[in-house]
């Protein structure tokens, strides 16, 4: 690439940047100066989240392209930035153009970091990403966001108004939704859609497991750093593990049927991981969806040693069933009979290819993603979910979205009151089935 055009690249993210601030739109501007002018030479990314994702997000961005360059870093906790930086620059060496000036801790720090790229990065705690999406939209960044998207249905609505801002800027973004990059996934969706098992009537969808890490309390931790350095088990940090992983599930339900649900009813609660360590989060949910036309999706995800663990989607259609998982493997089968059969052993790794296609769009100058709004929707689904087994009852999606439903508070500093406060115990109110309100 030329110093000229160079400069001439320089000019316009720095021009187009300003007009975002100032509220205007890509829109009204000529097609030529849009964000689809092809980003020839490198492209700068800031990570907004420098943990184990953030981390392997930015590793998965470097690898898309030979020209992205990361450029900033931003993180609440320096140890956990310091620890990312070291292990990126070892590994992509010239790659990190990160320096001490571009390093930035802190609640505030996400916006020194967005303003410097053209991509950003965003992979804290999902509570906080409503707030990091709509900032790097304002400023015209192309976005990649872990799911999900948000923890309530505040930021669900706002990420919801954030995506039309995006779309009508023409500014990609990619959602941590994997399943929607991965061949066989994919594969078996272009089969569905041909009519091979007939209209779906029903499903059954699995996040099953053993569980996650716990952080110990540590000494002088103020009580908001030691919810956010255990966020997984705060149910305004992390939604509940129906929402931070078993959204996977939910999302391909939606995707394969093709709508989101009307109602949800199901139950959950805490078997075994029920100590002062493990926050307010239940440890089994099962939700039954039932979705506009019909169909019933019997969901359950589950954290409990020593029991059977499994992952997988499973769904009945009018002609056959399909059965997929995040193993590259997917069957198609009707009559008895295997029609179709995916096991992609050297599939490329979906986590990479979805950083590959949106780097490969970005530099074309295309706008090919628009994610946030299916984000958006299996978030809500998960969080209707949620409603339904914390409550014990019957929730219409109407209901839910009709909600102002606010978990996370305005914060500034760790030692700012935490929204949820444990009792002379050390123990965290607990969603009880009802008596818990769904709101």
């Amino acid at each position: 690439m030329s110093s000229n055009s160079s400069s001439n690249r320089r000019d316009f993210l720095k021009n187009t940047a300003k007009a975002a601030g100032a509220g205007l739109l890509y829109t009204t501007l000529p097609a030529e100066s849009s964000a689809y002018v092809g980003a020839a030479g490198e492209i700068k990314v800031a990570v907004v989240g420098c943990g184990g994702r953030g981390t392997g997000a930015a590793a998965q961005a470097m690898t898309a392209d030979a020209d992205v360059r990361l450029v900033a870093m931003a993180e609440a906790f320096q140890d956990r930035l310091d620890q990312s930086f070291k292990g990126l620059s070892k590994k992509f060496g010239d790659q990190v153009k990160v320096t001490d000036a571009t390093k930035f801790v802190g609640f505030d720090a996400y916006k020194k970091a967005i303003d410097l790229a053209d991509v950003v990065i965003l992979t804290t705690p999902p509570a906080f990403r409503h707030l990091h999406f709509a900032y790097a939209i304002e400023k015209g960044k192309h976005v990649f966001m872990e799911k999900p998207v948000a923890t309530d249905v505040v930021g669900v609505k706002k990420v919801l108004e954030t995506a039309k801002q995006a779309k009508a800027n023409k500014l990609n973004v990619v959602v941590g939704l994997q399943r929607h990059y991965q061949k066989s996934y994919l594969d078996v969706k272009s089969r569905l859609d041909q009519g091979k098992i007939g209209d779906i009537v029903s499903g059954q969808v699995y996040w099953n497991s053993a569980g996650v890490w716990v952080r110990p309390r540590e000494y002088q931790q103020t009580e908001l750093e030691y919810q956010m350095r255990n966020w997984y088990y705060f149910n305004w940090l992390c939604g509940d593990h129906i929402l931070e992983q078993h959204i996977h599930n939910i999302d391909v339900a939606n995707w394969f049927i093709g709508s989101v649900p009307a109602s949800a009813q199901g139950m959950g609660g805490r078997e075994t991981r029920n100590g002062r360590d493990h926050g307010q989060i239940f440890d089994h949910h099962f939700v039954e969806f039932t979705y506009p036309e019909g169909q019933v999706v019997a969901s359950q995800c589950r954290h409990q040693k020593g029991c059977m663990n499994r992952v997988e989607e499973v769904f009945q259609g009018t002609k056959g069933s399909v059965t997929v998982n995040s193993g590259n493997f997917g069957v198609i089968k009707s009559k008895g009979k295997v029609i179709y059969e995916h096991e992609g052993e050297y599939d490329i790794n979906p986590y990479q290819q979805e950083h590959n296609l949106l780097f490969a769009a970005i530099k074309a100058g295309e706008h090919k993603f628009a994610d946030a709004e299916n984000g958006a929707n299996s978030t809500m689904t998960a969080i209707l979910g949620r409603m339904a087994t914390y409550s014990g009852q019957d929730i219409t999606w109407e209901q839910a979205m009709a909600t102002d439903l606010k978990l996370v508070p305005d914060l500034s500093s760790f030692n700012d009151t935490a929204p949820v406060l444990p009792d002379r115990d050390g123990n965290y109110p607990v969603p009880v089935p009802g008596s818990t309100k769904f709101v």
